[in-house]
């Protein structure tokens, strides 16, 4: 009796719930990725500042936004965020509920303290922390949702950043399926790191490999920025050409 007692007022409960959603109601659910159209609105936004919109032509933001797949309401750690580039294609991606979490070594550079200043950046958090645990300690572990890190993970070569630390920190501040986006200059086979200070340029198999040492799985490879013709023998292509660069996506399983 005690049992089907019990289920009764299971069975009640639900009823209950279910007629206070009304008629029609679906399940609640995450927001979309970033769809094409809406990247490109975001990069055709008339607010966008000029410098940016010339560095548009190199980094190819639309792309980027697409590979990356930001959804509004995201915690997101910009690690290198300098003068913010990035970090305010990412705060308008994750708008209005979103937070972009920008991380500088030694606080933020001018440029993108100006841009906290404006309504779109109003949701970008500017941080300093060290390149060997580079997310916020006021997050809780495993409660960001995407990490990148553009560009400068040749750096961390010369640097002499723990590279391995700084990896597992990452991996451990993401939730389980979060995503860490790594995209950099391509360095030649058998290079490794070691090109880092004259060349900035970093072979794409060594980020893989240390990545993956944290636990990572790598879970995308986007092929917008690849240039085969670059002999990447030297800083600044010759002939005049763009950099072969490689954008990896890595999950936390």
């Amino acid at each position: 009796m005690k049992s089907l007692a019990r289920s009764l007022l299971v069975a009640a409960s639900l009823a209950w719930l279910a007629s206070c959603a009304g008629p029609g109601a679906t399940p609640r659910s995450e927001p979309a990725p970033l769809s094409r159209p809406q990247a490109e609105a975001i990069v055709a936004s008339p607010d966008r500042s000029d410098a940016d919109r010339k560095n548009d032509v190199r980094r190819k933001p639309v792309d980027m936004l697409v590979f990356v797949a930001p959804r509004p309401g995201m915690v997101v750690v910009d690690i290198v965020a300098g003068g913010g580039y990035t970090s305010e294609l990412l705060a308008r991606a994750v708008a209005p509920t979103g937070r972009v979490y920008s991380q500088t070594s030694r606080g933020p550079s001018a440029t993108l303290a100006e841009r906290t200043k404006k309504p779109t950046g109003a949701n970008i958090v500017p941080f300093a922390q060290p390149l060997d645990n580079p997310t916020p300690t006021a997050l809780a572990p495993a409660s960001v949702d995407l990490v990148t890190l553009m560009f400068n993970y040749h750096d961390l070569g010369a640097a002499n950043v723990d590279r391995a630390r700084m990896n597992a920190a990452i991996f451990a501040a993401l939730k389980p399926g979060g995503s860490y986006v790594v995209a950099d200059h391509s360095g030649r086979v058998g290079t490794g790191i070691s090109e880092s200070a004259t060349l900035h340029r970093v072979e794409e198999t060594l980020v893989r490999r240390e990545v993956e040492a944290a636990g990572f799985r790598l879970a995308a490879e986007g092929t917008f920025l690849r240039n085969p013709a670059d002999p990447r023998d030297r800083e600044e292509p010759d002939p005049p050409q763009p950099k072969d660069e490689f954008v990896l996506r890595f999950v936390k399983p």
